[in-house]
C-alpha cells in the first residue's frame, strides 16, 4: 500500500449487524443460508480470557460468499448438538480461513467444529515476511481499511451481548474472504503457497496439547523464589485458587493474581492483618478477600508440610537446560547452537521470513542438543533430515536447513555474534 493512502475505517458490516442466532429455528435457517453460498467459510470465535476459567467460545462469526455474515450464540447449544454437527458438516465442504487458527481451533473443535482445510491469515502473513500480521494491519497494508479494536479484551460471556460488541464482532470477518484472496496471490508470487498450505495441514494434524506438569510453576514472578518451602506455597495457594476458579467458571487472576501469590509465599501471613499488610503494596482487591480464610488455610498448610514433601526447585521433565547456560556449562552443545542460529537467520532472511517460522528455535535447539548418532561425528544432511522430520518439521522447511543444521554439528568452537533468536525458551518465560 502507498504510504500516503490513509486507510478506510470500515465501521459496519455491509450488510448490517445480523441478529444473534440463539434459537433453533435461527440456527437452522443460517445454516441453510450459508448452504446456498460458495466457496470458503471465513470464521472467528471470541472468548471470555481474563473472565472465565474455561476457553469456551460465547460467540461464533461466520462469513460466506452469497451465503450470508452470521453470529452464533454457542451457549444455548453446547457441544455435540444436532445443529453444531451439521455446522461442522456444512465446513467441512470447503476451506476454513481463520486468523491465528492455533487461538481459536480449541475452543471450536470442544463444540465438534474440525475443519478439514484450513487457510490462516496471520500465519500466512509471516510466511509472506510482512511485518505486521494482526487482522487490523493486514487489512490496512493490503487493503486501505482500518478495523476499530476496541472490544478485543471484552467479556464475551455478558448476555446479552451489546449491538456495538456484535458489530465489532462482525467486522472480524467482513473482509476475510478477500483478504484471503489476496494474501493467497502473493504467496504464489513468491513460491511461497506450498509452504503455507504444509503449514496449515500441520495444524490440523496437530495433536491436542499434553496437560501441563505442576502447572502452578508457570505462575507469574517465580524468579523471586529461591527455597523449596517457598514452592510449597505457591502451590497450595495456585491449588486452592484454581479449585475454586473451576468450580465458579471465573478467571484465577479475579480470585487472586500471580503476584499476590508470590508476595504471599514470600511473607506468609498467619492472620487477615498480616494478609492485607503484606498485600496493601499491590492495591488489595475485594475478590482476594472474599476468600482470605481459604488463602489463609493454605498457607498454613504449606508451613506446615515437612521438607521432605516441599517440591524441588526443578523439575525432571524433558525441558532442556535455560540456554543461558549452556555457553559455559555445556560448550560442545554451544558451539554448533551458536552456528546454527547465524545460518539459520541468513536463510531466513533470503527468504523473507521470521527465523521462528522457518523453524521452530526448540528444534534446532533439540537436534543441537543431543545431535542424530553417529560415531565418526560426521552428520550428513539424510541423518539430520530423519532427525527433523521425527520432531514435526515441514518438508519445505527441511528443504532449507536441513544443510545448515548439518554443518552447524561439525563446529567446535562458538561463533560471536549478536543472537537476535530470544536466548530463553517458552518453558523458561
Amino acid at each position: 500500500m502507498d504510504s500516503e493512502v490513509i486507510p478506510v475505517p470500515l465501521l459496519e458490516p455491509a450488510g448490517g449487524v445480523p441478529r444473534i442466532v440463539d434459537t433453533e429455528t435461527a440456527f437452522e435457517a443460517a445454516i441453510e443460508q450459508m448452504r446456498q453460498g460458495t466457496g470458503a467459510f471465513a470464521v472467528d470465535a471470541e472468548r471470555a480470557s481474563g473472565f472465565r476459567y474455561s476457553a469456551r467460545a460465547y460467540l461464533i462469526q461466520i462469513k460466506r460468499t452469497n451465503g450470508g455474515l452470521h453470529l452464533i450464540d454457542p451457549i444455548p447449544f453446547g457441544p455435540g448438538h444436532r445443529l453444531m454437527n451439521s455446522l461442522n458438516d456444512l465446513l467441512n465442504t470447503d476451506e476454513v480461513i481463520l486468523h491465528a487458527s492455533t487461538q481459536d481451533l480449541p475452543c471450536l473443535r470442544e463444540l465438534g467444529i474440525n475443519p478439514s482445510r484450513l487457510f490462516d491469515t496471520e500465519l500466512a502473513g509471516r510466511i509472506l515476511g510482512l511485518p505486521r500480521v494482526g487482522l487490523g494491519p493486514l487489512l490496512e497494508s493490503l487493503m486501505a481499511i482500518s478495523l476499530a479494536k476496541e472490544h478485543s479484551a471484552a467479556d464475551w460471556s455478558t448476555r446479552p451481548l451489546p449491538i456495538e460488541w456484535l458489530n465489532y464482532a462482525a467486522l472480524d470477518v467482513e473482509l476475510m474472504i478477500e483478504l484471503r484472496e489476496i494474501i493467497n496471490s502473493k504467496l504464489i508470487e513468491v513460491n511461497k503457497s506450498e509452504w503455507a498450505h504444509q503449514e496449515f495441514a500441520a495444524i490440523l494434524l496437530a495433536p491436542p496439547a499434553p496437560a501441563r506438569v505442576d502447572p502452578w510453576r508457570r505462575t507469574s514472578g517465580m524468579h523471586k523464589i529461591k527455597r523449596r518451602d517457598q514452592l510449597a506455597i505457591i502451590r497450595e495457594l495456585w491449588q486452592a485458587r484454581d479449585e475454586i476458579a473451576r468450580a465458579a467458571d471465573i478467571a484465577g487472576g479475579k480470585l487472586l493474581n500471580d503476584y499476590a501469590i508470590v508476595e504471599l509465599a514470600l511473607n506468609p501471613p498467619t492472620t487477615k492483618r498480616e494478609f492485607e499488610k503484606t498485600l496493601r503494596p499491590l492495591g488489595l482487591r475485594n475478590k482476594w478477600i472474599e476468600n482470605i480464610n481459604i488463602w489463609l488455610s493454605a498457607t498454613a498448610r504449606a508451613v506446615a508440610l515437612p521438607e521432605d514433601s516441599w517440591p524441588s526447585m526443578r523439575t525432571n521433565s524433558d525441558t532442556l537446560p535455560p540456554i543461558k547456560l549452556w555457553r559455559d556449562k555445556f560448550p560442545e552443545k554451544f558451539a554448533p547452537l551458536s552456528h546454527a542460529r547465524h545460518r539459520i537467520e541468513i536463510i531466513a532472511s533470503e527468504n523473507s521470513i521470521p527465523a521462528e517460522n522457518l523453524i521452530s528455535p526448540e528444534v534446532v535447539r533439540r537436534i543441537c542438543w543431543a545431535p542424530p548418532s553417529n560415531a565418526t561425528k560426521i552428520y550428513s544432511p539424510d541423518a539430520v533430515r530423519d532427525q527433523l522430520i521425527s520432531l514435526g518439521a515441514r518438508t519445505w522447511q527441511i528443504d532449507l536447513v536441513s544443510d545448515a543444521i548439518a554443518n552447524s554439528l561439525l563446529e567446535n568452537e562458538p561463533l560471536e555474534v549478536v543472537e537476535s533468536v530470544p536466548e530463553t525458551t517458552p518453558e523458561e518465560a
